[in-house]
């Protein structure tokens, strides 16, 4: 288990507030967030900062999903079929744990964030 120190809730801080952005209806992954946040290989650290967010009603924690939209974070919902639940009602179609039309569906931080 990782230790929440000073220097990861900073990250995680940095993670909330590029979640918080993703529109409705959209999902990212953990890879997307961590490459966008600069740290490309720290994608199981947005995952840990994901399951850290579920006290905080802000954070869209049901909007990240694995790079090939799977639910892979399911579980730290409650019950786990809560994640599936709210990705359908913005509109998102789930079958086995797998968002369909996922390409179509991901909003990349690095491109929708972009200062062109």
């Amino acid at each position: 288990m990782i230790s929440i120190n000073d220097k990861n809730k900073d990250f995680f801080q940095k993670v909330f507030e590029v979640v918080k952005l993703i529109p409705e209806g959209r999902v990212t992954s953990y890879g997307l967030i961590a490459n966008y946040l600069g740290s490309k290989k720290s994608s199981r650290m947005v995952g840990w900062a994901m399951n850290a967010s579920h006290k905080l009603l802000d954070v869209p924690a049901h909007r990240v999903v694995n790079r090939n939209g799977l639910l892979t974070g399911k579980n730290h919902f409650q019950p786990p079929s809560k994640m599936q639940e709210l990705l359908e009602k913005e509109g998102i179609i789930v079958i086995e744990d797998q968002i369909q039309n996922f390409k179509d569906l991901v909003w990349d931080p690095m491109v929708e964030l972009s200062l062109d």
